[in-house]
């Protein structure tokens, strides 16, 4: 065998072993090895080529060879009565065909399919997937094409590819601003074409309720493409609605309208809100007189008096987490429900039970020691990566499918440089990711009854890289630890 296809399959063999079970998604992580893959995937089809190219060199060596044979040794179908010239012609063919096939057969192209078979190419979810979390990030932050692309610019094709998933998502006014982004940045080397963008801009006006606009920039593709009578119509149409209208939104002005998950993830706080903060106190806590902790006890803030929320800082250490993260890399999967893959939750986790490493079982002892809550029916660890745009909508934590969810611990594994926060809308409360730090709360009430105010969100990522680990510790084994209560008001 050939230096190049021997290089070619061990190459075809570690890269299959390398990407075998990896799921590309939002995933920052999987994003950053996608770089890797991609150039090893580039090295791999090069020397696929380099080795089919040198087995194509020698058929074609071979096929002049036996075309010098057959001239050197002519047949007259209509003369041979002689067996043995008979015999001699198919030995002859035989022969030939059988060198043949020896040369086909070393192609290596069921090899280089077996590799687009394993290759880790991202899919069309993985692209649009991509693309929403762009627009999601536009419309919670009020971010324009220009904000967004401020560090990579976008061609003409990749802008309008995110304006048709805003159009699809019928948000037309965000769909209408990345259109306009790509019509600036049309060339002769573009895919898209000014009138595609001409009739995608006219129709996105018109359904955000901006009609002049959308007159404007069905004029401009009609003077481009003046025979084009669907424009005509449109053209028309557009004008005699404007005549029955006296006032139109502007649509270069990002709506303002906003639910208070969107403005607490932007950072807008209540002034009161605020000052409530202020007056809230820190202190070091032994978790109730919990013997581990009385040499070292833990650094507690509370973030909120009602429903109590308590940060505590400098729970996990720099090891610990890159322990936890590196556990966790090769095992990440889109985040689900008990009804299946979360629309609501992009982002890839995994749950790490106490035989993964001594590293889990020490966290979910500081667990215990710092709630003072029993560990006998908790979930396992659960740790989470979230890539572009990932986010969390506003939910609650109180139910499992199973069991009751009495309080949630979440634990930082990573700054966010912007973005990322973890919001509670109904009380107004931003909290920003703080590595090493968890805040903690309870879910229900002592009556077994939810609290409605612990409804919260993990606001989209719009900078860096945010890793997080949830406990969500169950109401089975806390009867005495944090008793009942029959009062409608606890």
């Amino acid at each position: 065998m050939a230096v190049k296809e021997l290089t070619f399959l061990v190459f075809v063999c570690s890269w299959i072993v390398s990407t075998t079970g990896d799921e590309i998604f939002t995933s920052t992580d999987k994003i950053s090895q996608l770089i890797e893959e991609e150039k090893d995937l580039l090295d791999l089809v090069s020397l696929y080529i380099d080795a089919e190219q040198k087995n194509l060199q020698e058929m074609k060596s071979l096929l002049l060879q036996l075309q010098l044979v057959s001239y050197l040794n002519p047949y007259d179908s209509e003369k041979i009565k002689d067996p043995v010239a008979s015999y001699k012609l198919l030995r002859r063919v035989r022969t030939e065909w059988l060198s043949i096939v020896d040369y086909a057969q070393k192609s290596l192209y069921k090899t280089f399919q077996t590799v687009l078979t394993y290759a880790q190419i991202p899919q069309g979810e993985d692209w649009r997937g991509a693309a929403s979390g762009l627009i999601r990030l536009q419309e919670i932050y009020k971010l324009y094409p220009h904000n967004i692309t401020k560090d990579t610019a976008l061609t003409a094709d990749e802008a309008y590819y995110v304006g048709l998933v805003a159009y699809s998502e019928e948000k037309f006014q965000l769909a209408f601003l990345w259109f306009l982004y790509s019509l600036e940045r049309v060339t002769e080397y573009s895919t898209i074409t000014k009138q595609e963008l001409l009739h995608y801009l006219c129709s996105s006006a018109y359904h955000f309720g901006s009609l002049p606009v959308a007159i404007y920039f069905c004029q401009l593709h009609l003077n481009l493409d003046p025979d084009n009578d669907d424009v005509k119509v449109l053209l028309n149409l557009y004008k005699y609605l404007r005549s029955q209208r006296t006032s139109f939104p502007d649509i270069f002005t990002l709506s303002t309208e906003s639910s208070k998950y969107e403005t607490l993830c932007r950072g807008e706080i209540d002034e009161r809100t605020s000052q409530r903060q202020r007056a809230l106190s820190c202190r070091y806590s032994t978790g109730g007189g919990n013997p581990r902790l009385m040499y070292a006890p833990v650094k507690e803030e509370v973030e909120w008096d009602e429903p109590r929320i308590i940060r505590y800082h400098d729970i996990i250490s720099d090891r610990e987490i890159e322990i936890l993260r590196n556990i966790s890399r090769p095992l990440l999967s889109r985040a689900e429900t008990t009804r299946g893959v979360s629309k609501n939750r992009t982002s890839q986790g995994v749950f790490l039970d106490e035989s993964w490493n001594i590293v889990v079982s020490r966290v979910n002892q500081r667990i215990a020691d710092i709630t003072g809550l029993s560990q006998d029916s908790p979930e396992d660890l659960f740790v989470q990566n979230y890539g572009i745009g990932g986010r969390y909508e506003p939910h609650y934590d109180e139910w499992d499918g199973e069991n009751g969810r009495i309080a949630t611990f979440l634990i930082y594994m990573s700054d966010v440089e912007k973005g990322g926060a973890t919001v509670f809308p109904t009380v107004g409360v931003a909290l920003k990711p703080e590595k090493g730090s968890a805040v903690f709360w309870y879910n229900l009430h002592k009556n077994g009854n939810v609290d409605l105010q612990t409804q919260h969100a993990g606001c989209p990522v719009l900078r860096g890289n945010k890793w997080v680990a949830n406990k969500w510790i169950h109401e089975f084994g806390q009867e005495f630890r944090r008793p009942c209560s029959l009062s409608y008001w606890e």
